[in-house]
Order: C-alpha cells, then sequence, then structure tokens
C-alpha cells in the first residue's frame, strides 16, 4: 500500500513538475512569440516612422518586439494583414490598397497615421531619363511609361495622364528599385513613382524628376491639397485580442513620428536599408508629412475621401468607403 502511495505521490510531483516547466515555457513563449508585432511595410520614403521606431530602439524602449516585414507592394501587405501574418502596415503602404482589402475583408484595420504628400511635401512624380527630351507630362502620348506594382500606382499613373490628354494609356506595373535602372537602360521613357526613386536616380545622375506633386495637382486638382496616399494602421484583430499591447504600440509609433518630425535630417538616415537609396544620398530625399488619427481637420478627411471616392467612380471599389469610420478613435 505504502508503495503504491509513494509512486503515486512521485507521478503527480512529476505531473505537477511537467505543468510547471509546460507552463514556464508557455509564458516565456508568448512574451518571445505572442507579443511580437510584425508590420508589413513597401520600400519607400514615408514609412520613415517605422524605420526610425526599429533603428532608434523607439519600440524596444517602450518594452516592445517589433518587426518590420518588407513586401514587394502594398497589395501583399494588405494581404499578410487579412491572413493575420502581419498585425499592421507602416507609413508609405497604399491608402487605396488598404481600402480595397477593407471592402474584401470588412473590418479589416484602423488608420493610425496617413503621410500627406503635394508639391511641398513630395513623395508622388514622373520621373524620365536625365537627356529626355520630354518636357511635360503630356508630351508621354505614345511612349513606355510604368508604375509602382498595384492597383493604386496604375490607376493614378492612368488618371494623371489622361488629365494631361494622353487617354487609354498603357502602363507597365515594375517594383520600385528597377524604376531608375530601367529608364537609365532606355526601357523606359518614363515612371509614375515614389520617393526616394527620384531623388536616388537624380543624384546617380541617370534621370530627371519631370513633375513632382503630380497627385494633388491632377487628381484633387489643388497642387497644395494633402494627398493620403499610404497609411500606418493596425488590425482590427490585434486590436481586439492585444488592446493594451496595441495601444502601447500605436503610442510609440506616434513617438516615431514624433521623432521624424523634430529631426527631419537624421532621421533620413534611416531609410538606408529600408529602401533603394545609399546612405551617401540620403540627405537629398524630400519627406512627406503625417497627419496622425487624432490630428486629422475636417479638410484633411475631405481630401482623403475625395481620393477614395476617384476609387469608386472609377469602379475599383465597389462600394464608396467612409474615410472617417476607418481611422482609429483612440
Amino acid at each position: 500500500m505504502g508503495h503504491h502511495h509513494d509512486s503515486l505521490t512521485r507521478r503527480r510531483l512529476l505531473q505537477a513538475g511537467a505543468g510547471c516547466a509546460a507552463l514556464i515555457g508557455l509564458s516565456r513563449k508568448s512574451v518571445a512569440a505572442d507579443d511580437k508585432i510584425v508590420i508589413g511595410f513597401w520600400p519607400i520614403a514615408s514609412g520613415l516612422p517605422l524605420y526610425v521606431g526599429l533603428e532608434r530602439g523607439i519600440f524596444k524602449d517602450a518594452g516592445l518586439q517589433v518587426e518590420g516585414a518588407k513586401f514587394a507592394s502594398a497589395q501583399q501587405v494588405a494581404e499578410a494583414m487579412i491572413a493575420g501574418r502581419v498585425q499592421g502596415s507602416a507609413n508609405g503602404t497604399a491608402s487605396a490598397a488598404l481600402g480595397l482589402a477593407e471592402i474584401t475583408s470588412p473590418g479589416l484595420f484602423k488608420i493610425i497615421c496617413s503621410n500627406p504628400s503635394n508639391r511641398h511635401l513630395v513623395l508622388d512624380e514622373f520621373v524620365v531619363p536625365k537627356d529626355s527630351p520630354v518636357k511635360s507630362i503630356a508630351d508621354l502620348a505614345g511612349k513606355k511609361i510604368a508604375s509602382g506594382p498595384g492597383i493604386q500606382n496604375v490607376t493614378l499613373a492612368k488618371v494623371i495622364l489622361e488629365k494631361n490628354g494622353i487617354a487609354n494609356a498603357q502602363v507597365t506595373e515594375l517594383p520600385i528599385g528597377q524604376h531608375v535602372p530601367a529608364l537609365a537602360a532606355g526601357q523606359l521613357d518614363a515612371v509614375y513613382t515614389l520617393e526616394p526613386t527620384g531623388t536616388a536616380g537624380r543624384l546617380k545622375g541617370l534621370t530627371r524628376v519631370l513633375e513632382p506633386g503630380v497627385i494633388s495637382k491632377y487628381v484633387l486638382g489643388n497642387a497644395d491639397a494633402p494627398w493620403f496616399g499610404g497609411s500606418a494602421s493596425v488590425t482590427s484583430a490585434f486590436l481586439a485580442e492585444k488592446p493594451e499591447l496595441a495601444r502601447r504600440y500605436i503610442a510609440a509609433y506616434a513617438k516615431a513620428v514624433d521623432w521624424v518630425r523634430k529631426y527631419p535630417d537624421e532621421s533620413r538616415t534611416h531609410m538606408d536599408g529600408f529602401t533603394a537609396i545609399d546612405a551617401s544620398l540620403v540627405k537629398e530625399v524630400p519627406l512627406a508629412g503625417f497627419t496622425l488619427y487624432n490630428e486629422f481637420k475636417p479638410s484633411d478627411i475631405e481630401y482623403f475621401q475625395k481620393f477614395f471616392d476617384v476609387f469608386t467612380e472609377r469602379k475599383i471599389f465597389s462600394r464608396r468607403l467612409d474615410v472617417k469610420s476607418l481611422l482609429y478613435a483612440g
């Protein structure tokens, strides 16, 4: 009897021990794996708050484990959000690609920050080879034109060409890192692209910017209007499942935005390694603006809505999206 009792006790202790070990393993794992925040980005200049947050330790200082995941297009970032592989997007992720994902998967995300650009806060531009005879966008009729990948880039390039009298233009999708080489090699006559492409090509002596701030001017009808072309977001699943962690991440992201605003020159250095620009050239790159979810003025929301409505008018969005409802409410 006593012997049986001993073995039972020992077995219980072992089981308890195993249980404790499992719990210890679990708690350690949850800090390492479950609390990891993966943010999808597209390698352009306006992704700066994420790059700064990662490289300057702003996320780490907030006790967060944040990882940037680079994607070839904004659509891939949105797909990863739908699949739950990433917890959000960095600035520079095409707002319309997020909009399309919202239509496919309603209630997918909330926008925590958007990046307005225009002719002063330059992000979007048409770029041509350095010695191109082309003097204006209207001269591009019948020419070989490319844009970055994805529906937002292609659609906007076509709208701009139309507004300059070029109907039914063909626009080829091309990864953004290939824009300068393709122009330099004479494979293309022009690209609709985003910074740092124009600066990189100009400083290498290969390309020149034909016209900057083209979306505000031709799509929104006002060269000074803010074009909210990219947005940082968090998924609604992340907000629901880890509300405290999500709030801490949003606060840290806002800190990174603040850092970019305060130290624009120093923050530019963080583009190297994330975008197609070398460290020696970054100081020349123009910067987009950043508008946090709690900083949107009514006029900002109007222009953001006007931008989204272009996609509804063109039947790319199957229904109208209300921008205001997509903003994180805090």
